[in-house]
């Protein structure tokens, strides 16, 4: 195996542990740096015949430019920060998501995992400290001051839960919208004992819980309210289905807060043996990868990961660039993904 020698430039940075670099490239072609710059730069002056020697000799090295040192010089790091749960499937994919459109943009973005263990303020603060251009936040801890803070510096989204914080923007589901489709599709198949699953957890669980008792008082069965508090968690959704077991009557449907609660809930419910739908309709929220598992079927709330995507990705681009005008308040849509979890009521 032939090893790198300064007989042969050109094999200098394969096994070194390093990137090669633009004087790697001016030495394999023998050219000033300065040269292969004005070419890697697409600058005007380079002949054809340099330029043509110099991209042939970045390609064969595997050069690639230095983006971020670029950026760095013009006072620019296009990156928008993401805060968002690892544990939760829908945002995850709008990161997942976020990642490509903004690229699109010439934008990147810098992941902010926030959990039990790592704060809003600590995620926020760390993402400060990589100079991102924009926040894009899911459900920030309650009462975190970080967010009102950073906005003085840079544009701040919100997204996934209703807030009218004056400092930023706001994308969030249409909870009423959701939650009434899901009331009126299990009135349709007979269903009146309809409990709700959730409540707990910050301002999303509020409000899901709320557009639940609104929901049943717009189909009339304002008497059959039943919320069973609950997290998003799977192990939340556990408890809650070892509850309903307890009573001893069952609801006829239950709506659980996310697709994770509503896991956990099927879980418990097979274990018990309670047949679903044969005993209990069951509905989700959030249309996860987990509600469309061949083992769940599960009939769940859509969330619209491309319009949550477009609206924070537009209010960033808008801010970045200018003003960007009155604050935002954006609702994407929702709708009802019918599977096999849910059928016709059984008395």
């Amino acid at each position: 195996m032939t090893t790198p020698t300064d007989d042969h430039p050109e094999r200098r940075p394969h096994g070194t542990g390093r990137l090669p670099t633009m004087r790697d490239v001016a030495e394999h072609v023998g050219m000033s740096r300065q040269l292969v710059s004005l070419v890697l730069r697409s600058a005007p002056g380079p002949s054809a015949e340099s330029r043509e020697r110099i991209l042939a000799a970045a390609a064969a090295l595997g050069y690639r430019p230095h983006t971020s040192a670029r950026l760095l010089r013009e006072g620019r790091t296009r990156l928008i920060g993401a805060v968002f749960s690892m544990r939760n499937p829908f945002q995850v994919r709008v990161v997942e998501r976020l990642f490509a459109r903004a690229a699109e943009q010439g934008f990147g973005v810098a992941l902010g995992a926030a959990g039990p263990d790592r704060s809003t303020d600590q995620v926020v603060a760390d993402l400060l400290g990589d100079r991102v251009e924009a926040l894009v936040v899911f459900n920030p801890d309650p009462g975190s001051t970080a967010l009102e803070e950073a906005s003085r510096s840079v544009p701040v989204v919100l997204l996934g839960e209703w807030t009218d914080a004056p400092f930023a923007d706001n994308v969030h589901v249409d909870e009423v919208g959701g939650l009434r489709t899901a009331v009126e599709h299990l009135v349709a198949l007979g269903h009146r004992r309809i409990a709700y699953v959730g409540g707990e957890d910050g301002l999303v669980g509020r409000d899901r819980a709320e557009a639940y008792r609104s929901a049943m008082r717009g189909a009339g069965l304002g008497n059959e309210v039943d919320v069973v508090p609950s997290g998003f968690s799977e192990e939340d959704g556990a408890a809650a289905a070892r509850t309903l077991v307890a009573r001893g009557l069952l609801p006829t449907a239950v709506i659980c807060c996310g697709d994770l609660c509503a896991t956990g809930l099927l879980a418990v419910f097979a274990q018990q043996g309670v047949e679903v739908p044969g005993h209990v309709s069951v509905v989700g929220f959030d249309d996860s990868y987990l509600a469309s598992l061949s083992y769940h079927r599960l009939t769940s709330v859509h969330q619209d990961v491309e319009a949550t995507v477009d609206a924070a990705l537009s209010a960033v681009i808008d801010r970045t660039t200018g003003d960007g005008g009155e604050r935002r308040r954006v609702a994407t849509p929702t709708r009802l993904e019918v599977r096999d979890s849910t059928g016709p009521a059984v008395e």
